[in-house]
């Protein structure tokens, strides 16, 4: 393929993503795999993964910058959550690099097929907003950050859909704030996954840039569709969870055919 082409691809990919993740939140990050693999044409599917992770590790700090300025970060939580899970993120993704491509993009699918069928579930924004941390959420955060970080680094994703909930099971806190903490963990992962990654080899940088030149542009173009989506959120948000699971559907036919 005509590089021009190819980092235009991946520039588009990358608006994609951030279009879809400012409208959306959770779950979007997770398109930029396959979008790497069947669009940009990136054929080794570990470097697909790192090349995302790295990514989405750079569009969750900008998130994070603006939720901080507006103090909805609980940071002791977060950083709990997060240093916990930066363990079993570095562990995912050497397990990960360790299976054959096509087994990887196989349970990548499954993945998919969970985020957006979590994204179907109803959204309750009932909460504690002043929760902070304590001896007891330091225990029941530990665990659930470990576990989460594992999966995100394993499939190379940020892992908000789990580590929003997570938040909020272990906390109490509020569906706003645990979105905003869980950008903290969403860089840490992706950061780890990519530095793992970029550690054997498996990073296209240039790829890397075009993505995140994409995100941007995507997110800035997210702001008049996300007020025009106000009144039919939940609508828009189904239709996006079912373009998931499909896009799934194809990744799984793909990796066994």
């Amino acid at each position: 393929m005509d590089p021009a082409l190819t980092y235009g691809l991946a520039v588009l990919s990358g608006g994609v993503v951030g279009l879809l993740l400012a409208v959306f939140g959770g779950g979007g990050s997770v398109l930029a795999t396959p979008l790497l693999i069947y669009l940009v044409g990136v054929r080794d599917p570990h470097v697909a993964i790192g090349t995302s992770a790295a990514a989405v590790a750079v569009n969750a700090l900008v998130g994070l910058s603006v939720q901080a300025r507006a103090g909805r970060v609980k940071w002791p939580c977060a950083l709990v959550f997060g240093a916990a899970g930066l363990v079993g993120s570095l562990a995912g993704a050497q397990l990960a690099k360790q299976l054959p491509g096509e087994t990887l993009l196989l349970w990548f699918a499954v993945a998919m097929a969970l985020i957006g069928g979590s994204m179907l579930l109803p959204r309750k924004d009932a909460g504690d907003p002043a929760v902070h941390l304590t001896a007891g959420l330091t225990a029941r955060l530990a665990p659930a950050g470990l576990v989460t970080g594992l999966a995100a680094g394993f499939f190379g994703i940020g892992g908000g859909f789990l580590i929003v909930p997570g938040l909020m099971a272990a906390t109490g806190m509020t569906l706003a704030h645990a979105a905003a903490s869980s950008l903290v963990s969403v860089a840490l992962f992706g950061a780890a996954t990519s530095t793992s990654y970029a550690a054997s080899g498996l990073v296209d940088w240039p790829i890397f840039a075009a993505l995140v030149v994409g995100g941007g542009a995507g997110v800035f173009a997210a702001r008049p569709i996300a007020r025009r989506l106000e009144g039919r959120a939940d609508l828009a948000r189904r239709a996006f969870a079912l373009m998931v699971i499909a896009t799934a559907g194809y990744v799984a036919w793909r990796s066994l055919s």
